[in-house]
């Protein structure tokens, strides 16, 4: 099979991630080995770039550079939202013939997937010679066939230590705390929650994901339960949290929400579900000190708090996925998995379909019976995924001194 000659062009998708760069340097600096390359594009704002011709030459920038950006959380290459139709694509595959694009590789999600693959199947069918691979990337660790996805272990580590810190106050000054976490239809992110589990008492208590149907009658007999063991609480909950009907909670407590471009109701930006359930917990138990808190944006990219394995692997599937096309002359979507729990990864290409537009959900295994908090296998699970050298919370051991005036 002769070799594919022509440009290189990566882009990156979707929210960003504390180790995104380490994949597009991966891309870049693994492309420039190949002599078939002729020049390494970085696309600007993703897909949006493609179509308005926004390239950087990144086969210009230098080695060192590329590898402080790589070391640099969020998107160098910018990002967006658009998601792209059939129309769309073949937009974008006209640029791409024209600056002799052979090899594209877009670091993303569910979505930035799917366009790959209707990018993919254009190309096929005007017989243009085009390599496409997706290169897996998302906090919500909600990819299909995948163990887990780059970015998820860093965001991981920053809810971890989020949660460590709550546990702290919240034993100093005690009363009921809720923490918003990121997580529309999968809860693995809110479930790193528990990984700051220390004592006995240590929160958080409760941890609610979307995978479970959430009852507010049930979750303030949980709230009440815990607050009377410990006198006082904290809580994980994922911002897509629904009920019964499949209904986000935000909705059925709010009415009217916002919506996004998509047509899907606005949760992250907005700390309205952490409020609507700090108002549930003062009206039903007549609680007085209750907070709450939405992570947001922080949980994306916080500098400083970046798990190291994450970055390897992130910087691997960049790798891997040249390697595919170079050497192997195929398509497809790059996927991390786990042979052996504890602890070894293999990276595989799997065909875009598997992986285009689907959701991975936490397994039943991974989620307690009562449906508010996590099992010791996600512990197992998770527990790798956030690097070495996580920090670890202490408390006094001094012992009391003996009454003399409050006997």
């Amino acid at each position: 099979m002769s070799q594919l000659k022509g440009k290189v062009l990566v882009a990156q998708g979707g929210g960003p991630t504390a180790v995104i760069n380490q994949s597009v340097v991966g891309v870049a600096l693994e492309s420039r080995k190949f002599s078939q390359v002729t020049s390494v594009y970085g696309a600007v704002h993703g897909v949006r770039g493609i179509i308005d011709e926004d390239f950087v030459d990144l086969s210009r920038d230098t080695t060192q550079n590329l590898e402080l950006v790589a070391g640099t959380p969020s998107s160098g290459l910018l990002s967006t939202r658009d998601k792209p139709d059939i129309e769309y694509c073949e937009r974008m595959f006209k640029v791409m013939k024209a600056h002799d694009v052979r090899y594209f590789f877009y670091c993303g999600g569910n979505d930035s997937s799917d366009t790959v693959r209707i990018v993919n199947e254009q190309a096929a069918a005007s017989g243009y010679e085009l390599r496409a691979i997706h290169v897996p990337k998302t906090i919500d660790n909600d990819l299909a066939v995948n163990d887990h996805c780059p970015g998820f272990g860093s965001a991981a580590r920053f809810v971890t230590q989020a949660f460590m810190g709550v546990n702290l106050d919240n034993r100093a000054l005690q009363g009921v705390y809720i923490g918003v976490v990121m997580g529309r239809h999968a809860g693995f992110l809110t479930a790193a929650s528990a990984m700051a589990q220390k004592y006995e008492d240590d929160g958080p208590h409760l941890v609610y994901v979307p995978e479970r149907a959430f009852e507010v009658g049930k979750f303030l007999a949980d709230v009440d339960r815990v607050f009377k063991k410990f006198g006082f609480c904290s809580i994980a909950v994922s911002e897509g949290i629904s009920d019964k009907a499949g209904t986000p909670i935000i909705s059925t407590l709010m009415g009217d929400v916002e919506r996004d471009a998509h047509g899907n109701v606005q949760l992250s930006g907005t700390g309205a579900l952490g409020d609507l359930l700090v108002g549930e917990l003062k009206k039903g138990l007549k609680l007085k000190r209750v907070r709450s808190d939405t992570f947001g944006y922080l949980q994306r990219s916080f500098i400083g708090c970046v798990s190291d394995r994450d970055q390897r692997e992130a910087r691997e599937v960049g790798e891997k996925a040249v390697q595919y096309a170079m050497w192997d002359n195929v398509d497809g979507s790059v996927v991390i998995r786990r042979p052996v729990l504890d602890y070894s990864v293999s990276y595989d290409l799997v065909p875009l379909t598997e992986i285009a537009a689907k959701t991975k959900h936490m397994p039943d295994e991974f989620i307690n019976a009562e449906g508010n908090g996590v099992t010791q296998a996600f512990h197992s699970y998770c527990r790798p995924l956030l690097g070495s050298g996580l920090p670890e919370p202490h408390r006094l051991r001094a012992p009391k001194v003996a009454k003399i005036l409050n006997k």
